[in-house]
């Protein structure tokens, strides 16, 4: 449990490490990509709650999230480009 207690005051950090770039970054490139840390980290930490509570069902909605914020980063990369290859 120590382990777990530890990773998730790290993702905490992480959280807001990332928070404090979308705020102050300098491009909308680094916005973008600390936003999507952003997501990624806050899944951590609900899949690192999961497992501290034993809760299957975060582990459920751990995978649909992450499969959505795959598409939106799809997205945001393909919107940040303007639709160049």
């Amino acid at each position: 449990m120590i382990g777990i207690d530890i990773g998730i005051a790290l993702v905490a950090i992480t959280i807001l490490a990332t928070a404090w770039r979308i705020i102050v970054g300098p491009t909308d490139g680094d916005r973008v990509l600390a936003s999507d840390l952003l997501f990624f980290s806050v899944i951590a930490g609900i899949a690192l709650l999961g497992v501290r509570v034993a809760s299957t069902a975060t582990f459920d909605v751990v995978l649909i999230a992450t499969l959505v914020g795959f598409l939106a980063a799809m997205s945001l990369a393909r919107a940040l480009t303007k639709g160049k290859r």
